[in-house]
């Protein structure tokens, strides 16, 4: 058998290495037109900014290593131009002589991976403007850091790479401001968690610029569509990517409909002995099994694993994924999996959620407090999708919800896990076992929660609305919702007489927790239709726009 892998990162080379576990008689070839392969594009930014010394370690295997490990040819600056699948052959040209050839294939795998999307902007081919794709970029941009030491830099894109890029650039002590076409930053948050993260980090003096796009670029300066300039001596485009499939489309290969290569569970596309993977393939939701588009390492390596166990004979088949992701954001972690707010709303999901603040462990092991917002499915009760932003321990809460939700957990489910607790590590109840109590409460008891935008809404429309702020007056003083009238939890049941028992109110403290018990002597007292603030004062002042 002659295995043929056309791209020679995460994907095709994890389909070459589980297509030699299963075979070791098969010869097994891959073409790479970049000179570097099997690198890792997440780590590229740390590179850029120095937590990364030597940019090897990003790239630890060689065409050499694949040959003394697996017997498998790696050819770089090797370009597919073309594939015959009625031949089962393919054009190849080496980019280093310009040599023309063809080879043959029993089985091809696709693994051409993405490119950045480069927006329709004057000047975007300046020698300083960048985008971070692969290893040579990385180095490109570190070599212009160094040589041209600039002081100002615009990153367009609030993604993954977008805000890795501008901690990066600040550890080089130049100044940044982000700008995004969106009004709204980050595409995995809901609106309110955005709002949320962007407000910490203007707290950190970081220019952000939302609902603008760049239209041209300079030497030293950006312009943008409403006309304001922005000194600029670098510019990164962060600005998302585009799946790689002209080469599988011109070869008759299906596309699906989110652009990219259509493949079953099987990585098998429409044409016989043609498979893809990584992040030229589109692949499905675990949640409603429609096709989606999510170009991660993770899914790469776990695509590529499936195409080589299967064009080898295996059994192995794709389950979908939840789009899980985390970056890390100067001290904060920034996580989210399964499905946003808006969404399950678009699914048709009727909907609660919640905002839970708690810390990843008690006070007196430096615990720090992180939001987690979850959203559940009223009818079956369902663990929907999960957004955090912390400092410590979210990569553990968000496996822990990941979990759950491919497993189909219910809210009732999260309160009875067994976790690992011991001071260092949580708290007695876990920040997952409170979100999970949160849900059930307003699931099960009838205690309902209210969001920060909702009570805003309320407010702004002059409706007829009784809110308590249960906390200490002193709090009260410094900082309330507006119209909120302060009744302390502990001289609630004596104020109750200066309450409407009839008229829509909300509880709420500073995180939720006493809210809640504000809530339940209102609710128990015959108070028709009480609500408690998600996320308390706290999450409700942290997102004010």
């Amino acid at each position: 058998m002659r295995i043929l892998v056309i791209g020679a990162v995460a994907a095709g080379t994890s389909a070459a290495a589980k297509a030699r576990r299963n075979n070791d008689s098969a010869k097994i070839v891959i073409y790479e037109k970049d000179g570097d392969i099997s690198y890792s594009g997440c780590g590229l930014p740390y590179y850029i900014g120095g937590e990364i010394e030597d940019i090897d370690e990003l790239t630890p295997r060689d065409p050499l290593f694949f040959k003394k490990k697996y017997d498998i040819d790696v050819l770089t600056r090797h370009e597919v131009l073309k594939i015959d699948t009625k031949s089962k052959k393919i054009i190849v040209k080496n980019l280093s002589t310009d040599e023309i050839f063809e080879d043959n294939y029993d089985k091809l795998v696709i693994a051409t991976g993405a490119t950045p999307f480069a927006p329709d902007i004057k000047g975007i081919d300046n020698d300083n403007v960048f985008f971070v794709r692969n290893v040579q970029s990385a180095r490109n941009i570190k070599n212009f850091i160094q040589e041209r030491k600039p002081k100002h830099a615009v990153i367009a894109g609030t993604g993954f790479i977008g805000f890795e890029m501008l901690e990066n650039l600040m550890e080089d002590e130049i100044n940044v401001t982000i700008v995004e076409k969106q009004n709204k930053i980050t595409p995995n948050l809901d609106e309110d968690m955005a709002l949320f993260l962007e407000n910490a980090l203007l707290k950190k003096n970081i220019n952000i610029i939302k609902g603008s796009s760049i239209v041209e670029i300079w030497e030293d300066k950006v312009i943008l569509d409403n006309g304001k300039e922005i000194e600029s001596n670098i510019v990164i485009m962060a600005t998302g990517v585009r799946p790689n499939v002209n080469l599988a489309k011109e070869a008759g290969v299906e596309i699906g409909i989110t652009g990219a290569i259509k493949v079953n569970n099987k990585m098998q596309t429409n044409i016989n002995d043609v498979y893809a993977c990584g992040d030229c393939i589109e692949t499905f939701s675990s949640i409603t099994s429609k096709p989606v588009y999510r170009p991660l390492g993770s899914t790469a390596n776990k695509t590529g694993r499936i195409a080589g166990d299967v064009l080898t004979g295996g059994s192995l088949e794709y389950r979908g994924n939840l789009g899980t992701g985390i970056f890390k954001l100067f001290d904060m972690a920034i996580a989210s999996t399964g499905l946003s707010e808006k969404e399950a709303i678009e699914e048709g999901y009727e909907i609660v959620m919640c905002h839970n603040i708690k810390p990843d462990k008690p006070d007196y092991f430096n615990g720090k407090e992180m939001v987690i917002k979850a959203i559940a499915d009223k009818k079956t009760r369902k663990l929907l999708g999960v957004q955090i932003i912390g400092y410590e321990g979210v990569d553990k809460r968000a496996d822990v919800f990941a979990t759950l939700i491919t497993y189909g957990a219910k809210v009732d489910d999260l309160f009875h896990l067994d976790l690992a607790y011991a001071p260092p590590f949580s708290t007695t109840k876990d920040p997952v076992h409170y979100t999970g109590m949160i849900l059930e409460n307003s699931l099960s008891k009838d205690r309902p929660i209210i969001t920060s935008n909702e009570v805003k809404s309320l407010v702004d429309k002059g409706e007829k609305v009784q809110i308590v702020d249960a906390r200490v007056s002193k709090q009260y003083e410094e900082s309330h919702v507006e119209s909120a009238i302060n009744i302390p939890h502990a001289k609630l049941r004596e104020g109750i007489n200066d309450l409407d028992k009839d008229v829509l109110t909300i509880t709420y403290c500073n995180k939720g927790v006493t809210g809640n018990a504000a809530q339940n002597i209102l609710i128990n007292r015959g108070f028709k239709k009480v609500y408690n603030l998600s996320g308390g004062h706290k999450f409700y002042k942290a997102t004010k726009k």
